[in-house]
């Protein structure tokens, strides 16, 4: 769990008036390696914010994906799996999270619609 802000710039400025590093990590319940990254960075980067995590997709490019679908929009899981070279779980799992929708309808039910369309 990381510390706000307005704690790590009080704990620093608890050590900048002259007490320890252990005294600073007794009272402020902070680590003393905590205390000494935060004033590290405090001096390179002149500030104390978080840093938003950066990270990097496991297998499934999304905007591969993306352009995949949309360029075989009536391939089944299976075979897009394949071609990813990964599960279909883990293609659905995919395209819910870029929320792709893959229903198919068959032939039949759109003949109905019609049907039931014409005769309103």
């Amino acid at each position: 769990m990381s510390y706000d802000e307005k704690y790590r710039l009080r704990t620093l400025e608890f050590r900048r008036e002259g007490h320890t590093l252990n005294e600073t990590s007794r009272i402020f319940k902070v680590s003393i390696t905590s205390i000494q990254k935060w004033e590290k960075r405090l001096e390179e980067e002149g500030s104390l914010k978080d840093h938003k995590a950066k990270r990097p997709f496991k297998k499934i490019d999304p905007e591969k994906l993306r352009a995949y679908v949309k360029k075989n929009p009536d391939a089944y899981l299976r075979e897009i799996a394949a071609d990813f070279n990964c599960c279909q779980t883990a293609i659905r799992k995919a395209l819910a999270r870029l929320k792709i929708k893959r229903k198919k309808h068959r032939p039949h039910e759109s003949r109905l619609r019609e049907k039931n369309a014409g005769s309103d």
